[in-house]
Formats: structure tokens, sequence, C-alpha cells
């Protein structure tokens, strides 16, 4: 689970200002004084259009990832374009030494102004996946939805059992999977598991949908901001010992 907390986020922020300010105070040292004849125009591309076309080279690359890793950060907020478009602005402005608010004072604000978008965000969710075709919703908020019966036997609460398993917010982008076959007591994982696998049969595949307060809560875990509602797709393999 690789998603960044806050604190990553406006770490890469400041990296990638940092990168950009000193790009332009490289551009501006080197820059033709105003009074110098103007050159003839070069016809070959430059790093800039290129750097739009497409990253070409392994430094390119490995600037674009930087941008990549911003975004990854930044997709859990749900973010408008008008939003983005503010992110961006601030990126320029800091780059240029010309913040339009004090980060010392608005950077502790981030955190609960996006733990309070998440949770009306997670409730509309929630309200909608409660109500599709199928979905049951449980005393514990839990919300199972079956994707493929099984035929096998179904496992208790102290039982082992093998599974394959997908993980992902509410806007879609997945935080975990299993790469093979996992096999676990499930009675060691979160509530919404342990809840949600006994309703399965081997060979059988669900939907859980995971409110944070049978998830990881409000302290979250790395990868997994506090208060994220979570959704996994589970198919279960065996149950140890039947």
């Amino acid at each position: 689970m690789k998603t960044m907390r806050f604190n990553h986020i406006l770490l890469f922020a400041a990296m990638f200002a940092c990168a950009a300010s000193a790009s332009a105070q490289t551009a501006s040292k080197v820059a033709p004084a105003a009074s110098t004849p103007a050159k003839k125009t070069s016809t070959a591309p430059s790093t800039a259009h290129r750097a739009v076309a497409g990253p070409t080279t392994d430094d390119e690359k490995a600037i674009y990832s930087i941008g990549l890793s911003i975004y990854g950060s930044l997709s859990q907020f749900n973010l408008s374009p008008a939003e983005l478009d503010l992110i961006k602005r601030a990126i320029s402005d800091a780059a240029a030494g010309k913040p339009a608010v004090d980060i010392k004072v608005w950077g502790p604000k981030i955190e609960p102004m996006m733990k309070a978008r998440a949770a009306k965000t997670s409730a509309v969710f929630l309200t909608k996946a409660a109500a599709e075709p199928g979905a049951v919703k449980t005393p514990t908020g839990l919300i199972y939805k079956e994707l493929r019966p099984g035929t096998g036997v179904s496992p208790s609460a102290e039982d082992k059992v093998k599974v394959n398993y997908r993980g992902t917010f509410i806007n879609g982008r997945e935080f975990d999977s299993s790469k093979e076959p996992v096999e676990f007591g499930l009675n060691q994982v979160i509530h919404c598991w342990t809840e949600g696998v006994q309703k399965m049969k081997v060979g059988g595949k669900a939907r859980l949908v995971c409110p944070a307060e049978i998830a990881y809560g409000e302290q979250g875990r790395p990868g997994i901001p506090g208060g994220s509602t979570l959704i996994f797709e589970i198919e279960l393999l065996s149950v140890a010992g039947k």
C-alpha cells in the first residue's frame, strides 16, 4: 500500500517546486539581456516541447514520475478540475517564491478538511452501494454483495481461509491486492473481513463495502487515510481443514 499521507503530499509538492525554482533561476542566468539582438529561432523541438509531448530521457521520466506520485496522493480526495488547477498554481507560485497563502497557517487545515470531505463523500457512496440490487447491509454497516455463488462450506471466525482479493478506495483506485493466494486466520483481520467472509462459500466471490468503523477507523494505516471507506472483492478459495 503505497499511497502518500498528507505530509508526504506537501513534501512532494515542495520537491517539485524547488526543482521548478532551480530551473527558472538557471534559465534567468543564461537568458539574453533585453538589449541583446534576438537570435534566429531554431526549428528543433525544445526540451519544454518534448516534455509536453511526453517524457523521453531517463531524467524526464523520473521528473514525470514525481507528478504521478503527487496525483496518486491527491486522487483519493476527489478534487474537481478547478481544485486541481489551484494546486498547479500553488506549485508555480511556490517556484516563483510568491505563495498566495502562508503554509504554516493553512497547512494544518488540510487534514481536517479532507477528512470532513471524505466523510461526506463516503456517506453518499454507502447509500448508493446499499441500494444496489443484491446488496445486503448488516447492523455493523457492512454492505455485502455476492458476485458469484460458491458451492463449498462457509468458514467460521476461528477458521483459516485462503483467498484472492483486491482492495480499492471509493474512487476506484486500487490500494492493495493479492498477487497470489493468501492464507490467514479470519479472526486476525479487520472486522469487515471477519464478518463478510463468513457469509461466503468456498468457490464464491463477493464484494465487501467496509465503512471506516469496521475497517481501519479514524487512525487509518500506511497507505490508507483515516476515515476511509474501503471496497474489497474477495474470492474464497478454501477453508483449512474443511
